[in-house]
C-alpha cells in the first residue's frame, strides 16, 4: 500500500511562518510530481504549489513570493515553507503525489489526509 502523511500544521499569527512536510511510503517504484493543495470548508480544493521530479515548480498567484515548495527525492518527501502567512491562508492543506507502484508498475494520484493550518491573532 502507498500512503502520504502530512505534518507541520498548526496555529500561527499573521505574518508568521510554518513548514509543512509530507512523506510517501509503501510499495513505491517512483514518486513523480508532488504538490500541495488546500481547502476551506464550503470551498473547492485549490492548487497551492507543485514540484516535478526534476524540481520544476508552479505556484498559485496568491502564494507566489511567500511560499516555497521543495522536495527530497531520496526521502520521498515534499515540503512547503510558508512565510508571511495571512488569515486567508487558513485551510486544510493536502499533499498530493503521482506515484508508480513497485507491485503493479502502474501510476496513480495519491492524497494525504490533510493538516490544518490556522492563521489568526
Amino acid at each position: 500500500q502507498v500512503q502520504l502523511v502530512e505534518s507541520g500544521g498548526g496555529l500561527v499569527q499573521p505574518g508568521g511562518s510554518l513548514r509543512l512536510s509530507c512523506v510517501a511510503s509503501g510499495s513505491i517504484l517512483s514518486v513523480n510530481t508532488m504538490g500541495w493543495y488546500r481547502q476551506d470548508p464550503g470551498k473547492e480544493r485549490e492548487l497551492v504549489a507543485t514540484i516535478t521530479i526534476v524540481g520544476s515548480t508552479k505556484y498559485a498567484d496568491s502564494v507566489k513570493g511567500r511560499f516555497t515548495i521543495s522536495r527530497d527525492n531520496a526521502k520521498k518527501t515534499v515540503y512547503l515553507q510558508m512565510n508571511s502567512l495571512k488569515p486567508e491562508d487558513t485551510a486544510v492543506y493536502y499533499c498530493n503525489a503521482f506515484i508508480v507502484s513497485s507491485k503493479t508498475y502502474s501510476g496513480m494520484n495519491y492524497w494525504g489526509k490533510g493538516t490544518l493550518v490556522t492563521v489568526s491573532s
